[in-house]
């Protein structure tokens, strides 16, 4: 009886053992640096490095924009009181508002700059005619 328990303990060691030795081999698969989770988790890492410093540049860019864009608002709004202020002074000037525009002055005929050479017809035996 002695015997039988010493086996099946020994038996028992022995599958114990192999599950040990099986269940090793499936862990260190499953932390494998490139295969394994331990390699998705190496590269999420790496992304996460990636993404946040990606984050603070828009963030830096994003502020920036936002300066200019309240520097031009201010631009604007001043140019826009400057533009009423002129609307408001068009409504104090009387209405001459004609459908024709005004008629343009004849062009007048330049003199030629400089002494003008006329070349007259001469006849067969170069008398002027």
């Amino acid at each position: 009886m002695e015997l039988v328990a010493d086996i099946l303990l020994v038996a028992g060691a022995l599958g114990a053992g192999f599950y040990c030795f099986v269940l090793a081999r499936r862990l260190n698969r499953f932390n494998d640096l490139e295969k394994g989770v331990g390699g998705a988790v190496a590269v999420l890492s790496s992304q996460v490095d990636d993404l946040s410093k990606t984050l603070v540049a828009a963030r830096k860019a994003s502020d920036g924009s936002n300066a200019a864009l309240a520097d031009l608002t201010g631009r604007a709004e001043a140019v826009a009181g400057r533009l009423e202020l002129l609307m408001a002074s068009l409504h104090d000037m009387p209405d001459q508002v004609s459908a024709e525009p005004p008629p343009r002055p004849a062009p007048v005929p330049e003199a030629p700059a400089g002494p003008v050479f006329v070349r007259h017809a001469r006849g067969a035996n170069g008398d002027a005619r």
